[in-house]
C-alpha cells in the first residue's frame, strides 16, 4: 500500500535551518509530482512546495519563497523540504502529499 512517511522535525531557534524527508513506497514516485503542506494550530492545512516528478518545475507559497526549497530524489524514493531562515510562523505540523495520499506529518517547532 502507500506509504508517505515524514522525518527530520523538530524544535529549532528563529534563523535556524531544518530538513524535512519524506520516504514513499507503494506506487511510482518518479512518475508522481509531490508536494508539502502545512497546518499550524487551529488554521486550516495549506500549500507550501510543490515539485515536478523529474524535479525540473517547482513552485511555493509566497510565504516560504527564498527559504525553502523542495527536491527530490527519484533513485531513493525521497522528498525533501529544505527549511532556512526559519521564523516562528513556520511553526506546524509538515505533510508530504502525492496526488491523493498524505503522510502522517511531523512536528515542526521554531522557538527561542
Amino acid at each position: 500500500q502507500v506509504q508517505l512517511v515524514e522525518s527530520g522535525g523538530g524544535l529549532v531557534q528563529p534563523g535556524g535551518s531544518l530538513r524535512l524527508s519524506c520516504a514513499a513506497s507503494g506506487f511510482p514516485f518518479s512518475t508522481s509530482s509531490m508536494s508539502w503542506y502545512r497546518q499550524a494550530q487551529r488554521e486550516a492545512r495549506e500549500f507550501v512546495a510543490r515539485i515536478s516528478s523529474a524535479g525540473g518545475i517547482t513552485t511555493y507559497a509566497d510565504s516560504v519563497k527564498g527559504r525553502f526549497i523542495i527536491s527530490r530524489d527519484n533513485a531513493k524514493n525521497t522528498l525533501y523540504l529544505q527549511m532556512n531562515s526559519l521564523k516562528p510562523e513556520d511553526t506546524a505540523v509538515y505533510y508530504c502529499k502525492d496526488g491523493v495520499y498524505w503522510g502522517q506529518g511531523i512536528q515542526v517547532t521554531v522557538s527561542s
